[in-house]
């Protein structure tokens, strides 16, 4: 059944306006920005099939590349999910500056998933933070391969200093699915820690990303 066809009340776009967007699903918050479906798929079809096993949770990751291969979903209905994403992204970023990261950590982790979990090649970031864990910059510093990267401390020191920063949260994402950390993540945040200690900056975490997955060393009682 197409969206036309439906009873008024019973509408994506009208129950939205009567009732809220949170008596919505997923798939009918979707359908709204979609509009429309393609020759045999309606709307709601093609939302279920953009949400997959993963939710809006690994839609939120999705890539240019991996939505050009959904069947019926053009370069204009591309650019518009595109860009939900990247406001959905620009809102967390926003919170974390306003207050401090810390007393909303889910909020980090959100940020870090939405930032780095899609991304087929390993990625070692940095939030800098202030004297009272307000972000004031979160900046890629080093790519690897699927299996490595190489972090230089120096750098990350000197960006810190950059930034003027009193704390970092360090985040890496394991292209692989598994967030378990690696002796080589627990030998480098270590490292890192005793560089930036150097400069008087705080080493309060780091996380690791996957699609879906997230882990603190910090809560695992390994930093």
């Amino acid at each position: 059944m197409s969206i036309k066809d439906m009873p008024a009340d019973a509408r994506p776009r009208e129950k939205l306006l009567a009732r809220g967007p949170q008596a919505l699903s997923d798939v009918e918050l979707l359908a709204i920005l979609l509009r429309t479906g393609m020759a045999g798929k309606n709307v709601f079809q093609l939302s279920e099939e953009l949400l997959g096993p993963d939710g809006i949770a690994g839609l939120l990751q999705a890539s240019v590349q991996s939505l050009q291969l959904v069947k019926g979903l053009g370069p204009a209905k591309q650019a518009e999910l595109l860009a939900v994403f990247e406001l959905a992204r620009r809102a967390l970023s926003q919170r974390l500056k306003e207050r401090e990261a810390f007393q909303t950590p889910g909020a980090v982790k959100q940020y870090l998933q939405l930032q780095l979990a899609h991304k087929n090649h390993e990625v070692f970031a940095v939030l800098f933070l202030d004297s009272q864990n307000r972000m004031l910059a979160m900046e890629e510093l080093f790519r690897g391969t699927l299996s490595q990267t190489s972090v230089y401390p120096r750098e990350v020191v000197l960006r810190a200093l950059h930034h003027q920063a009193a704390a970092v949260v360090l985040s890496h994402n394991h292209p692989s699915g598994s967030v378990q950390p690696s002796r080589a993540d627990e030998h480098l945040t270590q490292t890192l820690k005793a560089s930036l200690a150097l400069v008087d900056v705080r080493v309060l975490d780091h996380i690791i990303v996957s699609q879906g997955q997230t882990l603190s060393m910090a809560e695992q009682g390994l930093m």
